[in-house]
């Protein structure tokens, strides 16, 4: 199922340590918490995930890959 665009989670943490996270991301990987969350999930799934998970991974992969062609590409940073 491809949508236009990709869902928004809701993640319960607290505020100090989203701030502190978020500076640390900034700082140390020059990315936000988001692309560093996402990256974190690619790599677990792709470590312990088993053929499901890892074929879900590879359609997540390719909707992204067609919502980013429509729209020409990786939003730009600001």
């Amino acid at each position: 199922m491809t949508t236009d665009h990709t869902p928004i989670r809701k993640l319960r943490v607290s505020d100090p340590l989203w701030e502190a996270y978020g500076s640390v991301c900034d700082r140390v990987f020059s990315r936000n918490r988001s692309e560093d969350l996402v990256d974190h999930m690619r790599g677990v799934v792709r470590e312990h995930g088993d053929e499901d998970e890892r074929a879900k991974l590879d359609q997540a992969e390719r909707e992204l890959a067609e919502r980013r062609a429509r729209k020409g590409g990786r939003p730009r940073k600001e």
